[in-house]
């Protein structure tokens, strides 16, 4: 059965790539390119995994990752951080945020796959 992904990315490029590597892998995905619309898309989309962009213009991934974590109906479902913040301190952020995993970009395909695959409900 198809898992349910809502990815949330800003720059078109990375979306794009994302949601393709995503389908060709016999995913459902939903894009979210404005992080405002990101806790409304997944209340109705109910995914089974985010991936949470954490640069996002007008809010932080890190704050939206705090409110899906807070919504009872969201809670269980993982995070993967995926972010050009690479720097000492970022990562263990984002993790005591609720992100269950962590990549840094630029991603590759593979890593990318194997952390999705690894976060992903049997």
């Amino acid at each position: 059965m198809a898992k349910r992904i809502l990815v949330v990315e800003d720059n078109d490029l990375n979306r794009k790539l994302f949601c393709d590597v995503l389908k060709a892998n016999g995913h459902e995905v939903v894009p979210v390119a404005d992080g405002r619309n990101v806790v409304a898309t997944a209340q109705r989309f109910v995914p089974d995994l985010v991936i949470m962009d954490i640069q996002l213009p007008h809010v932080s991934g890190i704050d939206l990752i705090g409110q899906l974590k807070a919504d009872p109906a969201l809670a269980g479902v993982p995070v993967l951080a995926v972010t050009a913040y690479a720097g000492k301190g970022d990562e263990e952020r984002i993790r005591d945020a609720g992100a269950a995993d962590y990549l840094a970009k630029p991603v590759s395909i593979g890593p990318f796959m194997a952390a999705v695959k690894a976060l992903l409900p049997d």
